[in-house]
């Protein structure tokens, strides 16, 4: 069958042909591929930036954000069925019986580093026609999202966010209602944040490098939100523009943006970190600053990473929830569906918001 593939000893990027997966184990399930996401992550491995092949081979399977149909299962599956939809979860435990989060299968707080990362890190990804998955790692999806559900892994980023910013709220001595909101970024997380912190009734605002009559910024409105484009108002005005936000979700991965928000964040504010910025050298920033706001503020600053069962599972719930708030915007995210064999194209020259590879009906 055929997979897209990056080879980083040899710099290469190509679809390759690879064996037809066979289930093994009792729980097991086979799954056919329908639709894979393409994203930023995937392109910094397809300029060698990072990507690492399983042990033992040369290439690395593409692939992460992915939608599929249930095949075949193991006499131990409970949870699935043939038909079923199905989205796949990334990152799996790593084999330290040590690591206490790993085996609570909890491989997002992984103390040792470990973990194997489908498409990304020692793991085939999704880019390919067939795929074994251990039911662990398989959440079903309602055929109701089937035409949106390959956003399951994207908007998990969110849902993981938003599990830990309400335990982060429960410090309030109040019930913490009116929050004002600010993302940075208006990609595929930052739209899919910013939806997120609209549902959960805050004044939210998008703040990114678009023009304010782009087709971003309309989408952005068409949510609830409102945008601001950083061509017409600088990041340090924006407090002055808004108020200062209890919220900012980061969504640009580019540490000097990142951290130049964190001047307005309001006293008692969060601020949640979701990109991994390219190392480019030292970024200069007032840490004397920061450290006295966070200490005298009493701010939390946190990371998210998507990579438990139950925030995929939060993300089905989620986009169940944006189908009946505001559908033409959760459609609007995918703004192109290819075949696998424009692959190679797609991840050179990105275009639109969010692009989908079709692999099957």
């Amino acid at each position: 069958m055929k997979a897209m593939a990056v080879s980083p000893s040899q710099r290469d990027v190509r679809i390759v042909e690879v064996p037809t997966p066979v289930r093994r184990g009792e729980r097991e399930v086979l799954i056919r591929v329908r639709e894979v996401g393409i994203c930023g992550t995937d392109r910094e491995i397809c300029g060698f930036h990072y990507g690492t092949p399983p042990a033992g081979a040369d290439r690395l399977v593409l692939g992460h954000e992915a939608l599929g149909e249930v095949v075949e299962i193991g006499s131990a599956v409970r949870s699935l069925h043939p038909g079923d939809l199905v989205a796949m979860t990334v990152r799996r435990p790593c084999p330290d019986e040590g690591c206490v989060a790993c085996r609570a299968g909890r491989q997002d707080f992984c103390t040792t580093g470990h973990f194997r990362e489908r498409g990304i890190k020692e793991a085939d990804g999704f880019m390919t026609e067939f795929i074994v998955e251990d039911e662990r790692f398989v959440v079903r999806v309602p055929r109701a999202l089937a035409d949106v559900a390959v956003l399951v892994e994207p908007l998990s980023v969110a849902a993981k966010a938003m599990v830990d910013l309400e335990a982060v709220l429960r410090r309030y001595p109040w019930e913490p209602l009116g929050l004002r909101a600010l993302v940075l970024g208006a990609g595929p997380i930052g739209l899919l944040g910013g939806m997120t912190l609209v549902s959960h009734d805050m004044e939210t605002f998008v703040y990114s490098l678009e023009p304010a009559d782009s087709e971003r910024a309309a989408l952005v409105r068409s949510f609830g939100a409102e945008y601001v484009s950083a061509r017409d108002m600088p990041l340090s005005e924006m407090a002055s523009r808004i108020g200062a936000p209890d919220v900012v979700f980061e969504a640009v991965g580019v540490s000097k943006v990142a951290f130049s928000a964190l001047e307005p964040l309001a006293p008692n504010g969060v601020y949640i970190f979701s990109g991994i910025p390219a190392r480019k050298g030292p970024v200069e920033a007032d840490l004397d600053d920061i450290m006295r706001n966070i200490v005298l503020k009493n701010q939390v600053l946190f990371g998210t990473v998507n990579a438990s069962r139950s925030a995929f599972e939060a993300s089905v719930r989620h986009l169940e929830q944006f189908m009946v708030l505001f559908p033409d915007a959760v459609r609007g995210l995918i703004t192109r569906r290819a075949r696998l064999d424009e692959a190679p194209s797609l991840l050179r020259q990105p275009s639109g918001i969010k692009q989908v590879l079709k692999l099957a009906a």
